[in-house]
């Protein structure tokens, strides 16, 4: 073999080592983003209600037999099984393979954004998380603070790592300037001006409004926001309210138009549309009504992980060119 034939194919055996080493590590993350899925799931559903996330093993809440290994692999059970129980038949609901499936998606977007570094680690803690806060959210209306806590002394920890051994974990984007040479100081200062706003905001929508407005949780998740993407955590803070806007928006009007067919529905069959599904007498989700916005804010910081740079670049060269 000629010396310029050895030297490429010696460069094409590297190169394919590493796509595979790179395939079976977003492909192991994959994996095991699922099985923290499926316990994404317990957690979700037992915390809020104060239940053992160990204890007991999980079962079908209708006839309460124990689910057998065979049938908690995740997604795949579901979808073998058609989505219901195998002893009783009762339905299961779609959400638990879709916990599972988004966290997969996670912890392999984490894995394609930062590769074999310490920050796939914290965005997989961050991403994995927050997913978790946006289901409970959806469900309560509540941000526990167990999990911003966690979350927090995670962001930190990540953050004093990066400080003084000088290797990259947290803030995970990283910012040019004075805050981009102290990684500590970034993240304090991405939580000061993430949750030091929305706090002023919350105090005076209340004030204006005369009714509770952007929650404390929100203020708290956004100041955790801060500590784990720098002052780029004011770009998710916009995204997330863009996505809270319409989900809010979409949401009134969708109850707003079945609320006017079951009245409309009442006065057809005869009645005068008052009673339990009258728009007058039944409070309804209309604009103005009280929505999660955890979810937002945490689709929001995903996003701006994933691609917050790219959209700040792209801004610049609209706006301010």
């Amino acid at each position: 073999m000629s010396p310029w034939a050895l030297r490429y194919s010696w460069r094409f055996s590297i190169h394919g080592r590493e796509i595979v080493i790179n395939f079976l590590f977003l492909s192991a993350l994959t994996v095991f983003g699922l099985i923290f899925g499926s316990f994404a799931n317990v957690v979700i559903w037992r915390f809020p209600r104060g239940e053992s996330l160990s204890h007991p093993d999980s079962h079908c809440p209708a006839c309460d037999t124990r689910i057998q290994w065979r049938d908690n692999i995740p997604v795949l059970s579901w979808l073998a099984l058609r989505g219901r129980c195998r002893t009783c038949g009762v339905r299961i609901s779609s959400r638990y393979p879709l916990v599972e499936l988004t966290s997969g998606l996670l912890w392999l977007a984490a894995g394609v954004r930062f590769g074999v570094t310490f920050q796939t680690v914290a965005a997989i803690a961050f991403f994995y998380l927050l997913m978790i806060l946006a289901f409970i959210d959806l469900d309560t209306m509540r941000l526990p603070n167990t999990f911003v806590a966690l979350l927090t002394s995670i962001g930190f920890l990540g953050a004093v790592v990066s400080h003084f051994a000088h290797v990259p974990v947290v803030p995970l984007l990283v910012e040019s300037g004075f805050f981009g040479s102290s990684p500590l100081l970034a993240a304090v200062a991405g939580a000061l001006v993430c949750s030091v706003p929305a706090l002023i905001l919350s105090l005076v929508m209340s004030t204006l409004l005369k009714r509770p407005a952007l929650g404390m949780g929100d203020v708290k998740l956004l100041g955790v926001i801060g500590i784990f993407l720098g002052t780029y955590g004011l770009l998710a803070f916009f995204v997330g309210s863009i996505v809270g806007s319409v989900y809010g928006v979409g949401t009134a009007r969708w109850h707003t138009r079945h609320l006017a067919d079951d009245v409309n529905a009442r006065a057809a069959a005869g009645g005068d549309g008052t009673g339990p599904g009258d728009m007058t007498t039944r409070d309804p989700k209309g604009l103005g009504s009280p929505f999660p916005f955890g979810p937002a804010l945490a689709l929001g910081a995903v996003i701006v992980t994933l691609v917050g740079p790219q959209m700040w670049h792209w801004y610049q060269s609209l706006f301010l060119a």
